[in-house]
């Protein structure tokens, strides 16, 4: 009778013990907990173990194996610092609000690489080596983000609409930066963090006094490169006008020329030709 009352005071502890402390583990952690419940426990039926189990199983909401997930302020935080990972992992929770991928080998953002991501408030992609943001690459969680970092990564350039479409603040210092039109218009439209906005340097401009300074001290010193391109396509176009004026000239005086030719060729001819009236003549002169 004893034993039968401690196995069933083990069995009506099992759940309880085997599950808690949900928010302050990874899902590795719970199951072997679970695990390690199970068989320290006397024996219990088949049926308690497994509704433990399920219990202890996150569904729709694991943790990527090369991260950490835990609970910071009630919201869901997923770790994924200093991973070696090259890519971003397609598992991340959907409730994620908090991400940090930094002090990876993270290359590339594709585009919608967070589109299920609806929940995100703090992205963390610094201290990587992207080269290269698509154009679509935030897009799914402009609306809630509130931080992004870039910084400490090989951008050199970035598609102005993957960045003016969002409302959060942006760090984009210490990259090797060239300086154009689509970076000018990031820097006077977006949310900049203003403690980082200094370190934002011209690696590569189109004239070389403007590399190794600050892209805001290159503007305030009223450098517009939006208006270089401008004039830059402005001429493009006069030097093409002008091109095809001039094959029209050409054309016209070669046709003129060609004309005339014939006109004359003609004209001798002509005159080639015995006259009319000194054959009516030779004709009466004979009658």
């Amino acid at each position: 009778m004893g034993e039968a009352l401690q196995e069933r005071r083990g069995a009506a502890l099992l759940p309880r013990s085997c599950c808690s402390h949900w928010g302050t583990a990874s899902s590795h952690a719970k199951l072997a907990r679970c695990k390690m419940t199970l068989t320290t426990m006397p024996a219990a039926s088949v049926a308690l173990a497994f509704f433990c189990l399920l219990l202890c199983v996150p569904w729709g909401s694991s943790c990527p194996p090369s991260c950490q997930c835990t609970e910071r302020a009630g919201a869901k935080a997923v770790l994924c610092s200093s991973r070696h990972l090259e890519e971003i992992p397609k598992d991340i929770p959907k409730d994620a609000v908090f991400l940090k991928l930094d002090a990876n080998s993270i290359t590339r953002i594709p585009s919608n690489a967070f589109r299920h991501l609806s929940h995100l408030e703090e992205l963390d992609l610094s201290r990587n080596a992207i080269e290269k943001i698509d154009r679509a690459a935030f897009k799914g969680v402009a609306a809630g983000l509130r931080t992004l970092d870039l910084s400490s990564n090989r951008i050199r350039s970035i598609p102005k609409e993957a960045l003016l479409a969002l409302n959060a603040k942006l760090r984009l210092a210490n990259n090797p930066w060239h300086c154009e039109c689509a970076l000018q218009e990031v820097l006077w439209e977006a949310r900049l963090d203003p403690d980082s906005i200094q370190d934002i340097t011209c690696h590569t401009a189109p004239r070389e006094e403007y590399v190794g300074k600050p892209l805001l001290q290159v503007l305030d010193a009223g450098v517009n490169f939006c208006s270089v391109r401008q004039r830059t396509t402005d001429v493009a176009m006069f030097i093409t006008m002008f091109g095809w004026f001039t094959m029209v000239i050409a054309y016209v005086i070669c046709y003129v020329r060609h004309n005339r030719e014939d006109t004359c060729k003609h004209v001798e001819y002509l005159k080639s030709l015995p006259s009319t009236q000194g054959h009516a003549e030779t004709t009466s002169t004979a009658l």
